[in-house]
């Protein structure tokens, strides 16, 4: 459990990033915040992989 911790504060920092992002900017705009969301998580996904995998 000592190495979950931060991959669980990763992925709740991801949850409340997408959903600040639909509901501030693309409440009532379905394409402009699918593309949104795939954006915000391929960041995510590429800062995970760069900065929080073990050497």
């Amino acid at each position: 459990m000592n190495g979950r911790g931060p991959l669980v504060a990763y992925v709740v920092l991801l949850v409340i990033v997408v959903v600040g992002v639909d509901v501030l900017f693309f409440r009532n705009r379905f394409w402009e915040r699918l593309l949104a969301n795939v954006g915000i998580v391929l960041v995510f996904a590429a800062f995970a992989l760069r900065f929080l995998r073990k050497p």
